[in-house]
């Protein structure tokens, strides 16, 4: 009985272990997958699905994908785990060269538990990121003036309550209270800036410095937001389930500061460090899918799921101090909704082992008038692999992905904004310079794991 006793503490205690590490992983998670900076990556079963599970349950995850499946997640359970993703991305200019990302590594990760409390009801909470971005060039690329780093990272604290209000009918609903933080860096041509206000401000009258380096400004802010998600399960026959989800608009008013750094002392009086803050809106999103049981092993599902980028119009940043005479800084975005289409399907091996495999087809938000190279969103291809492995009470889940972007060209006059209003000055009529204008190719590479319990 001792033996037993310490053998159940201590997996009780490795459990704790690795849920706190969870925890610190979601804390650190910043990257971007699907449309806009939107995250599919909730757990690793669903991602060997390429995410088409929203009508047949893959264990605690469930909770994330549709938590009117949690019904069908017996007694009490916990699920954590994490996905390593790595982004290739390069751009072939039209001037000349090229330039590759530095983001590196991410490691995202997700927790969930879930108790079936009875027959009719269950109940949850999944701590996930629905949103990320994580994208940095060279300080020096041709697109500098555009954006060098963006990282926006979220946390979603999700509770839900899933009720069976028949054999064939289940129905669910929760709150999301999120957080989130966002940093964006660039540079401002400063040789450009300085012309301008010395003939705008000084007539001509400041010493001539020459070539001066670029300013380097930094806006960071954070803010809380709140929600709530709904979903419905219907089991048509014996063979055909029939889910569909929806998580609201969630509305954040970040605030935090902006910062620059190498600034000439003659222009460091139009560039103070102050307080600032941005409106941002996350958007509504909409998911369905049917699964069909084509044998006793094998679950094959296909679905659909709508994400209403068109809430993202601009991004404008207030400021509390002026920055060159401006209280404000607006970049139009001008998204639109976007569409996602999936499959997936899991076969089940024995009563150990099953294997998952998915394809999922994405089209992209940004319109070619505000494609740029933070967000070098393109229509993406992605395709998964997967396995679950069960051994006692415990339940190893693995999944490969590869996500291709299709290739994408930016011909717009986005660009360097002190370089074209220079250049109107001297032509006497509006100009505008794209910049970081020619070809952008993309991967991006997962490797999900996840790790349940069921007590």
């Amino acid at each position: 009985m001792k033996r037993r006793y310490h053998s159940e503490r201590a997996s009780q205690l490795f459990l704790l272990a690795l849920i706190l590490l969870t925890l610190l992983a979601v804390l650190q998670a910043q990257t971007a997958k699907a449309s806009g900076f939107g995250v599919f990556t909730q757990g690793a079963s669903g991602l060997g699905q390429a995410n088409a599970v929203v009508a047949h349950p893959t264990g605690p995850s469930s909770l994330y994908f549709n938590p009117a499946l949690l019904n069908d997640v017996p007694g009490r359970q916990v699920e954590f785990g994490t996905t390593a993703i790595y982004s290739a991305r390069e751009i072939e200019f039209d001037s000349g060269g090229s330039a590759k990302d530095e983001t590196g590594w991410n490691f995202p990760g997700t927790f969930y538990y879930t108790h079936q409390a009875n027959d009719k009801l269950a109940a949850g909470l999944g701590i996930f990121f629905p949103f990320g971005l994580s994208n940095e060039w060279n300080d020096n690329y041709d697109g500098r003036h555009i954006g060098t780093s963006g990282e926006v990272l979220t946390m979603n604290i999700n509770p839900v309550i899933s009720y069976r209000v028949t054999e064939r009918l289940s129905v669910a609903g929760g709150f999301s209270l999120l957080y989130l933080k966002a940093t964006l860096e660039s540079k401002v041509n400063q040789t450009a800036t300085y012309w301008l206000v010395d003939n705008i401000y000084y007539g001509d009258a400041l010493p001539d410095l020459g070539v001066l380096p670029d300013i380097s400004q930094k806006f960071e802010a954070d803010g809380w937001g709140m929600g709530f998600n709904l979903g419905i399960l219907f089991k048509a026959t014996d063979r055909i389930s029939i889910g569909a989800t929806y998580r609201s608009e969630i509305d954040v008013e970040a605030e935090g500061d902006v910062r620059f750094s190498n600034v000439t002392a003659l222009l460091a009086g139009e560039f103070p460090n102050g307080g600032g803050s941005a409106d941002i809106t996350l958007p509504a999103q909409a998911t369905a899918g049917i699964a069909f049981q084509v044998s006793e092993p094998l679950v094959i599902e296909v679905g659909i799921r709508w994400e209403d980028w068109s809430s993202t119009d601009q991004l404008l940043i207030k400021l509390d101090t002026p920055v060159l005479g401006s209280t404000s800084n607006l970049t139009p975005r001008d998204w639109k909704s976007t569409w996602t289409y999936n499959i997936g399907g899991q076969y089940q091996l024995n009563e150990t082992a099953s294997l998952n495999a998915g394809y999922l087809y994405g089209n992209n938000a940004v319109p070619d008038s505000t494609f740029e190279p933070l967000i070098p969103d393109t229509d993406a291809h992605l395709f998964t692999v997967g396995a679950d492995i069960a051994f006692g009470a415990w339940t190893l889940s693995g999944a490969f992905g590869l996500e291709h972007h299709e290739d994408r060209k930016k011909t717009n006059t986005i660009g360097d904004p002190a370089g074209s209003n220079m250049a109107t000055i001297i032509n006497g009529t509006p100009t505008s310079v794209g910049t970081a204008n020619g070809n952008y190719a993309s991967d991006i590479y997962l490797v999900g794991i996840s790790l349940g319990y069921r007590f």
